[in-house]
This record gives structure tokens, sequence and C-alpha cells, in this order.
């Protein structure tokens, strides 16, 4: 792997406490840190949310919590080439928002289809049959890499936000597959005539559903006699939680402290004059006299950290791993479907990151950035929002890029126009950082996958989508087609 890794104290919990607020133009170069891991306390038990009225023999709903549940056989009698079926009714569950269906083996795809119907708590009513992406291999830590191998990860569909329910119904077809088999030709000369006999797809071992409650988010220390960032120094946990905050809180984010206080929320849009100068006080050593005379980067835009959408940092690996640069944007859609309000973006990426974490057995959610329909920009992968942490995003191509998911599902969809313009603004921010035109081509080297062989050197848009990596219809075709659009835009926001 060409990563390296970093403690998640890469910083330890007493010297990010310690960190003096520097003006960005005055910081210090933003460098991963090696030191010493520090144990975090385990994961804060959620209070239990309180029953429906309408429910009289519901278990209670513990938020921030994933049932994973068994699937059984709906057709043991079938006959013969008869597809196999699988599936789940549950009319009385905790409450959950968000679904997705896993199995043991990550390297065995499910050749069928998912389906999925679910009950309202607010209203009390049953959806209508959803299908759930099935194709989501192509989303994953490249080949031989330690997040890959780590024995954890499963094979998984796309999750589904389906918003607060409190009932499932499930049902996972394998697909039908004809085989034909010839004989010999009666007479030399004639056709050989063939024969189909119709097969079905085994489906995977260990198929469950996953019902993902995102829980709350922690609220914000409210204690105004409460330490200050800059000016605490003892080295113990008890630093970070009197900002609210475990070590692990802490650590992510003191990887963003040349950007924003210790333990802020977001990180502020920036105007153009202050990026530049931001530029210099991060990178400022490796640049070169022309870049450092008139540099190509995008305003930086304003970003939610992790946080700010309320991220449980207990659920990630503690390390923080790196790449040697970013040269290339690769965008995403989640596949989550886009029946989400803005509101509940913060609630859909818990989601996704536990659905990631706990399910999928990744080591931390997959994406780099996440953006909402309405703009708004999530800081995703734990290292720096400035820095080239390794993501989990573009199977064999994960090395030296970032993934930009956008909320949503966009094959028949069309994106929004604010969501279009976050992805460009972002992408001239980041890609400006390490001296990338976001209308260039760039090389990166393939780590394997279905289109490109391990080994191979691949030119690519410094701006590209996901299926320019990999054989997959991701990220839609109808965000695919406005890629052109963000890699204008983008260039436009660096002055190019």
């Amino acid at each position: 792997m060409r990563g390296f890794l970093a403690s998640s104290i890469g910083v330890t919990c007493a010297a990010a406490l310690a960190l003096p607020l520097t003006p960005p133009a005055a910081a210090a170069t933003a460098r991963p840190a090696h030191g010493l891991e520090v144990a975090t306390s385990a994961e804060t038990v959620a209070m239990v949310r309180g029953q429906a009225a309408r429910r009289t023999n519901a278990e209670p709903s513990v938020p921030g919590s994933t049932q994973s549940l068994p699937l059984t056989p709906l057709n043991d009698d079938r006959i013969l080439g008869e597809p196999a079926e699988q599936g789940l009714y549950r009319h009385d569950v905790p409450h959950f928002s968000l679904v997705g269906v896993i199995w043991d083996d990550p390297n065995v795809e499910l050749h069928g289809r998912v389906q999925v119907r679910t009950r309202s708590v607010g209203t009390g009513t049953w959806s209508d049959w959803q299908d759930i992406e099935t194709h989501n291999a192509d989303h994953a830590a490249d080949p031989d890499t330690a997040e890959s191998s780590s024995g954890r990860v499963r094979g998984s569909t796309a999750p589904l936000w389906v918003g607060e329910s409190d009932g499932v119904e499930v049902r996972v077809t394998s697909e039908a597959v004809v085989s034909r088999s010839e004989r010999p030709a009666p007479d030399a000369g004639d056709p050989a005539p063939t024969t189909g006999t119709a097969v079905a797809s085994p489906l995977p071992a260990g198929l469950r559903l996953e019902l993902v409650d995102p829980g709350e988010a922690a609220p914000p220390p409210d204690d105004p006699g409460a330490p200050h960032p800059g000016t605490l120094t003892t080295e113990t946990d008890e630093t970070a939680e009197a900002l609210g905050a475990t070590a692990a809180d802490a650590a992510a984010s003191a990887v963003n402290a040349e950007l924003a206080p210790l333990g802020a929320t977001e990180i502020p849009a920036l105007g153009r004059a202050e990026t530049e100068a931001e530029l210099l006080a991060l990178r400022g050593s490796e640049l070169t006299q022309e870049q450092k005379a008139k540099p190509h980067i995008g305003p930086r835009p304003r970003i939610v950290t992790r946080r700010g959408w309320g991220a449980d940092e207990g659920l990630r690996d503690k390390k923080f791993v790196y790449t040697k640069r970013v040269k290339a944007a690769f965008v995403h859609h989640t596949a989550t479907g886009s029946k989400y309000w803005c509101t509940q973006a913060p609630s859909l990426i818990r989601g996704i990151y536990r659905y990631h974490v706990k399910s999928m057995g990744w080591r931390d959610v997959g994406y780099n950035f996440l953006v909402d329909k309405c703009g708004n920009i999530y800081e995703g992968r734990a290292g720096g929002v400035a820095k080239s942490v390794l993501g989990a995003h573009t199977l064999g191509f994960n090395t030296d890029s970032m993934g930009i998911a956008v909320l949503g599902s966009y094959g028949t969809s069309k994106p929004s126009a604010a969501a279009l313009r976050a992805v460009a603004r972002l992408s001239a921010w980041k890609l400006g950082l390490f001296g990338v035109n976001p209308r260039g081509k760039t090389y990166l080297k393939s780590a394997g996958g279905n289109l490109y062989r391990k080994g191979t050197n691949v030119r690519m848009n410094a701006i590209s989508g996901h299926r320019d990596g990999f054989a997959t219809e991701c990220p839609g075709l109808q965000l695919y087609r406005k890629l052109g659009t963000a890699r204008a835009a983008a260039a436009r926001y660096q002055g190019r």
C-alpha cells in the first residue's frame, strides 16, 4: 500500500488541545503527524427513545444502532430452474431510517434483485416496493490494502434511505440464467441444434438485512465556563471531555486545526485572498515561484465537519491513512435514493457512516466528502479536509485521489444546480491545494479492477466519474453528464 499510517491522535489529545489558533497565513505546514495512540472510551450508550403512541408491544428504539436480521428462504419447494428467493417480514421493529443487505463473502456478487418496503413511523402506512442497488463492490478499498484484507469486510448492497420506520419487508430474488448445451449434429454440415435449461444463480451465503438507526448528533457543550481551544495542556482524557469530546473526537478535530478551532462544527468559507494566504501557509514549501506569484486555487468553501454532522468517532479505526497527494477527484452518487430533506442530510450521513463501518466492515466512511442537494459540503473520512486522506470510494484508484459523493440517486433524476456548484467549488479548492487544473488530465496507476489491470497507468480527467475507473453505473447517468459543467466551473473558480 502506498499510503502511510498516522495515529488518530496524530497529535495527542493534549497536544491537540494545546494547539495555538494561528491565523491561516501563519499556520504550520499541513502534514500528517505521527504520534502515540491513546485509548478512547467505549461507545456511549444512547438514551432509549420512547415508543410511538400507536404501538403497544414494540421494543423501544435505541438511537445510533444497527439491527442485523438473517434472511430465510421463501420458496424451499421451488422447482428446478426457478430463481431462489430469501426474505423477511417484521411488522414491529425498533426504529430505523436506512436499510441494506449484506452477506459473508465480499468477493461474491449478488446476481439478482433486492426489494424492500417499509412502514413509516409518522403515518403508519407502508411504502411501495423499492429497489436497492445490488452492485456495490466497486465502492471499496483497493485490493491488497490493510482495509480490504482486514477480515471484517462483507459483501453488500448500497444502503437505501427510507426515513424513520418501524416495519419492514424484504425479498431477495436470484437471476434466472439460461444455460445452453449443444447436441452433435445429426448430419454432417447441418447446424447443431441447442437446448436451453433455466438455471438460477445461487444467492450469496449469509444474507442479512441491516436496519440502521443513525441516532442523534451529540449536542455541543453548553458549559460557558468550559476551557477554550488553545488553553488546555493537561495530558488526560479529561481535557477532551471538557470540550464535550472523547480523545477520538479531539483527534478527528485536531487534524483540521490549521483551518478551524478544535471542536468546530464547520470550517468557514474564505475569500480568494484569504485562501491564497492559507495555501502559502499549508503548502508553501512545495510551490514553485510561479505558483506562489499566481496561485490557481478556488476560494475555500464552507465545510461541515464530522462533529457538525454528528459522527460517532468511536465507530471508526483509530488511525488515519494518507497518500502522497491528490491528483484527481472521483464523483459518485450514494445510490441511497433522493427522497430526503436537506435538514435530514446529517442523519443520512450518520446512517451511511454506520453502514460502511458496522455492516460492511470498513475502517471509516468511504468517501472523502459528501454533498447534499442544497449544496452543503460535509467532511467524510477522518484525517483532515486539506490533507490527502486515503478513501475507499473507487476500487483500484483510491491512491492519490479523493471521492466526492452526492447524496441521492442520479440514474434518472437530475442533480440540483446547488449540488453541482458545490462539487465544482470543492474541487477547485482541494485540487488547487495540490496544483491541479480541474480541466486538465492526470495519470493514476490502477491497483486492479474490472476496467484496468493492476499496474496500468491510466490517463484520466482531473474530475472524473466513478465509471471512468470501474465498470459501474455510478455516479448515475444524469450526474455523469454534468461533469463537464463542473470541470469548467471549477476552473473558473481557480481563476483559469
